[in-house]
Order: C-alpha cells, then sequence, then structure tokens
C-alpha cells in the first residue's frame, strides 16, 4: 500500500503542496502490534509511479518490496521542481558552481532539519515505526544521492544506514572528504553507495571523486558496500536495478 498526501516545506516554496508518499509493507495490517524500520527516500515522485515520475520512469519500489515481503516502511517526498535550480538548492550540502547550472547556493541543512523534526516526526507518531536510529535508514540517487551520504555523516546520530546511488560527489567533492574525515560517525555505520560504469564520463574527474570518497569512509570504518553497474547510467531504470543490493544492505541482520 502507497499513501499519497500533501505536504509543504515553507522555508523553500512557502505554502505550495508538494506530494508526500508512504509504503506500508503487506503484513502492516495483518500484523497490528508490529513495528517497523523506516527508510526515507528523496525523489518521492519518481520511487513508486510511473505518471508521477519526471521521465515516466519510476524505481517500481512498491512492485519489488510487494514481491519480497520486506518488512520496512518507505517515506519519500518530491523534490523541489523550481527551474531556477530548486532541486540543486534543496539537496546540495554546500555551495558550488557550474558550468551547466551556474553557482548553486545549497542548504541541505535546511532540508534536513524538516525532514528530521517535521516528517520524521509525524511518521513516528502516526505509523508503527522504529524510531530510534537504529532503525532509521535515508536513501536517493544523483543529488539524492549525495543528500543521502550527507545525511549519514552529518546526522548520523539520526540514521544508521543509508543507501547512495550515483551520488553527485562532483558538486563539492573537498568539502565532502573534510566532512568524512572530522564527523563523528558511529561504528555500526552502514553504507552502500554505488555509480555506474557509463556515467563516470558525465563529469570531469568523477572516478577521481568516487576514488577519494571511498577512501575516506574506509578510513572512517563505515561499513560499506560499493559497486561498479556495469554499463549502468545514470537513469531510474538503471537505479530500478540496484533495489535488491542497497535493500539487502539496507536490512541486514535487520
Amino acid at each position: 500500500m502507497v499513501k499519497v498526501w500533501n505536504v509543504t516545506i515553507p522555508d523553500f516554496t512557502g505554502d505550495e503542496p508538494r506530494r508526500a508518499y508512504l509504503y506500508l509493507p503487506e503484513s502492516y495490517e495483518q500484523e497490528p502490534k508490529r513495528r517497523y524500520p523506516v527508510l526515507y527516500m528523496f525523489d518521492g515522485h519518481n520511487v513508486f509511479f510511473d505518471d508521477h515520475a519526471t521521465y515516466g520512469k519510476s524505481w517500481g519500489m512498491k512492485e519489488y518490496m510487494d514481491f519480497t515481503q520486506t518488512p520496512l516502511i518507505i517515506a519519500a517526498v518530491e523534490c523541489n521542481h523550481s527551474p531556477d535550480n530548486g532541486r540543486l538548492i534543496e539537496y546540495s550540502p554546500y555551495a558550488f558552481k557550474d558550468s551547466h547550472f551556474g553557482k548553486v547556493n545549497g542548504r541541505a541543512r535546511i532540508t534536513m532539519k524538516w525532514m528530521i523534526t517535521v516528517f520524521k516526526r509525524y511518521i513516528d507518531r502516526h505509523y508503527r515505526a522504529l524510531p530510534d536510529r537504529e532503525h532509521t535508514f535515508i536513501a536517493g540517487s544523483s543529488m539524492g544521492g549525495l543528500m543521502s551520504l550527507f545525511a549519514l555523516i552529518q546526522y548520523n546520530q539520526y540514521f544508521s544506514r543509508a543507501a547512495a546511488l550515483s551520488p553527485s560527489l562532483w558538486t563539492a567533492p573537498d568539502k565532502l572528504e573534510r566532512l568524512i574525515a572530522q564527523a563523528p560517525i558511529d561504528r555500526d555505520t552502514v553504507l552502500y553507495m554505488d555509480y555506474g560504469q557509463l556515467e563516470f564520463s558525465n563529469h570531469e574527474k568523477m572516478e577521481r571523486h568516487f576514488l577519494k570518497i571511498t577512501s575516506a569512509l574506509l578510513k572512517r570504518q563505515v561499513m560499506l558496500n560499493c559497486r561498479i553497474i556495469p554499463d549502468g547510467t545514470h537513469c531510474e531504470a538503471s537505479w530500478e536495478k540496484q533495489i535488491p543490493f542497497f535493500i539487502n544492505t539496507l536490512m541486514y541482520e535487520k
């Protein structure tokens, strides 16, 4: 079951509504006393329904979760669709310059404050979530993948595991590397991170950035499941194929 309703993020888009999505496993109604881990996801409009997805293709998460009967709640929120770099502003931890997008003033901390103090609090109060850090995960792709990595490190007191698919490390790799080196990170922190073989050429020095961030994570003893996807590209169809890998990582021993 996927519930859909409207939310607002006033600091970014005022009273303008955007969709929130909540997946409840089939066992949720059958086992009324059971509580569940929660996976928070970025770009919620791309997660479940093709007719909501930006490019007409979703991840198909509901079908996978139902088929595997994975005992996990998924909560996701639509991104900012403003043509004035709205999504990049919400999903970038740092300011950066790019020849295509120009200067982007990243405000990811505001996004995460809303997600933790408003959205997570709502889910914890209204559904049978396991609200503790051990059972709270976060995931996304591209800029959402960058956000998931950032959230796991910067807000490690809230998230114990994350999945970063094709993360946009190119935006500010040096600042991200410093964050990983300096932030307090618990020893039980788990990260799934991947990148498509064919998308490395999309940004200059991307292979170098990926290697540096991977090395920084390993130095901090993050339990890292890292993959290069054969013939992988930067699109929902490719990310959908990685669902078994990152869900198994997030749910391992849970």
